[in-house]
């Protein structure tokens, strides 16, 4: 595992998501840009988990829901990936919802279904 601190690292996912992204362009499903996300990072030395488990708890009871998060990077980031049309209010939500299930304050949501990257990335922090 790394140390490098949460913005260091975030740039390091984001430049690796653009790779990806300039290799394949847009209109893929999400699962390509997931596999070839994590291939990057590995490449790249950046320890990730892909499909990590989130259960849910609802007053001190732990219910496995089924919920997955798209890829968590050394425990520190959550990347949550889309191929839409367009980003919306609730895939912000979303993003938020398993940052606080999962405890960590820092997710980034990739969509990369747009024509530059830059326009399909949402950084958010708790």
């Amino acid at each position: 595992m790394s140390v490098l601190k949460h913005g260091e690292l975030s740039e390091k996912v984001i430049r690796c998501a653009m790779n990806v992204h300039s290799v394949l362009g847009p209109g893929l499903l999400e699962s390509a840009y997931n596999q070839c996300l994590c291939h990057e990072l590995h490449i790249n030395g950046i320890s990730f988990e892909r499909e990590k488990p989130l259960p849910v708890v609802y007053k001190d009871c732990r219910l496995d829901c089924g919920y997955r998060i798209d890829i968590m990077v050394e425990d520190k980031i959550i990347v949550e990936l889309k191929s839409i049309s367009e980003l919306k209010e609730i895939h912000k939500a979303q993003l938020l919802s398993y940052m606080k299930l999962a405890g960590i304050n820092k997710g980034l949501l990739l969509n990369f279904n747009v024509t530059h990257l830059r326009n399909g990335l949402e950084s958010l922090v708790l």
